[in-house]
């Protein structure tokens, strides 16, 4: 199913499964926090691949207001709100 959903966007299939490994990667970085900067990665990957699939599906005729466009701004507000989170537990700690 997603490699039809690939090939209807004009992408290569072999780029699911890479990308599955780097999604599933970067929850467990995220959920994880032993690492800031591999944290901060996890987000910035995050936001990329949302932001491109958003530029796909216009690009495709999709429209703009689709389900990574939503994605792209849940990513920001997750990550601002886990950085105030960050913040203030490191002045409690």
């Amino acid at each position: 199913m997603v490699e039809g959903f690939f090939k209807g966007l004009n992408y290569p299939t072999y780029l699911v499964i890479p990308l599955a490994i780097a999604k599933i990667l970067g929850v467990v970085m995220i959920l994880w926090r032993k690492n800031k900067w591999l944290t901060e990665w996890a987000y910035a990957g995050f936001f990329f691949d949302a932001l491109l699939a958003t530029v796909a599906h216009y690009n495709a005729g999709h429209g703009l207001f689709g389900m990574s466009f939503y994605a792209v701004i849940i990513v920001l507000i997750s990550y601002f709100l886990g950085l105030s989170v960050r913040q203030k537990n490191k002045l409690i700690v």
